[in-house]
């Protein structure tokens, strides 16, 4: 496991006026997200944030050291689609046979009678059902398949490998990349499984 940063939400839209904005979670709970405490963007910046309803949250930015509240629908419209991270040691230790998406990445890739097919290089979430990309051991196109018990039997993070039984092309599709549109999240490598 790396001490990386793990994705924890997006800052969507501004809602209203004062500042308050859209916030994506992807922790299983919305709620943990403000629960973290400081979550930091991609340029290092960091916030806190606090719930107003379901899906809407005022932004806090540290600027010198002090909380300070995003006011106004610009300043607001400003943070669109910033990223939230946090340090993956903030995350709580995974249960006995659990793990974080962000763990499969790195993980080797085989099929059914064990040849490697490559190595687990993303985790895709883009809402409609998980998927992983596994950049090819011969160099080819990557071959991204839905994140499923089928699709993805294996699962064996001390082992440091997935066991893959990549679904068939259908007419029409490409075998290596065949259900890429289909169910690729929000997340993009590493949003937590929590």
């Amino acid at each position: 496991m790396s001490e990386e940063r793990i994705l924890m939400g997006v800052i969507g839209r501004p809602h209203g006026v004062r500042g308050l904005v859209h916030v994506q979670s992807y922790t299983a709970d919305p709620d943990d997200l403000a629960d973290y405490g400081v979550l930091s963007d991609d340029r290092g910046q960091q916030f806190k944030l606090a719930w107003e309803r379901e899906g809407v949250a005022r932004l806090f930015q540290s600027v010198n050291g002090r909380d300070v509240p995003v006011s106004d629908r610009e300043a607001a419209a400003a943070l669109t689609n910033t990223r939230l991270y946090v340090s993956r040691s903030a995350l709580p230790p995974a249960d006995q046979d659990e793990y974080y998406l962000t763990d499969l990445i790195g993980l080797k890739a085989e099929d059914l009678s064990g040849r490697v097919l490559g190595t687990v290089t993303f985790v895709h979430d883009y809402g409609a059902g998980t998927s992983v990309e596994i950049a090819s051991a011969q160099g080819s196109m990557p071959l991204i398949i839905p994140f499923t018990a089928r699709a993805v039997p294996v699962v064996d993070v001390p082992g440091g490998r997935i066991l893959v039984d990549p679904p068939e092309a259908t007419d029409g599709e490409e075998q290596n990349g065949g259900g890429q549109g289909k169910a690729a999240p929000g997340q993009d490598a590493g949003g937590p499984d929590a």
